[in-house]
């Protein structure tokens, strides 16, 4: 039986709406990486976002992968010869994790049953701010489809990061410019 090919722009306008229904990062983030995981009928997609001293990235939203996988370690960047990559801005595809020498946790990979990976930065006014990742069960290259939906999901991705912090602290300014009135008019 062959598989159903994807509709990327109907897949890529579902990620769209998602992401305007929500202002909840961590609700954007999962509901992202479910659409992903569903329109590319790959085993799993996380995203991991660069924390604030720029040496490890953390868990942001993560879809088909087991506790066991997601609590492995610390992705540490000076010892992901992938993120460096990916975090300088390449879009990267690893054939095979499981004896990549670049992918950071091979074994732990293979226990999960992940082969590929493809890895694309989340950019924000040419910045990386984490990462998207792709896996498969088997070795899966990537066409141009594909890598065109991923590269503009992490687009779209950092994009509601940052209105999701834009909001956040407007609605404490907001918060605290109502408290201070509060204040002044019970004086």
């Amino acid at each position: 039986m062959k598989k159903k090919e994807t509709d990327y722009f109907s897949a890529l306008y579902e990620v769209a709406r998602v992401i305007n229904a929500s202002l909840d990062p961590s609700t954007v983030l999962d509901k992202i990486v479910q659409c992903v995981t569903r329109a590319m009928h790959v085993k799993a997609c996380s995203i991991r976002l660069l924390d604030l001293r720029k040496k490890k990235l953390v868990l942001g939203a993560a879809h088909g992968l087991s506790k066991y996988y997601l609590h492995k370690g610390p992705i540490l960047i000076k010892e992901s010869g992938l993120d460096q990559k990916v975090l300088a801005g390449e879009t990267v595809w690893l054939k095979n994790v499981q004896t990549d020498k670049d992918f950071q946790y091979g074994a732990k990979a293979k226990a999960e049953g992940i082969k590929s990976v493809f890895v694309v930065p989340l950019l924000l006014r040419k910045n990386a701010i984490g990462v998207l990742r792709v896996y498969s069960e088997s070795i899966h290259k990537f066409n141009d489809q594909e890598i065109k939906y991923l590269e503009a999901v992490a687009n779209l991705s950092a994009i509601a990061l940052d209105n999701a912090r834009h909001h956040k602290t407007l609605q404490i300014q907001c918060d605290l410019m109502a408290a201070h009135k509060y204040r002044i008019d019970d004086n």
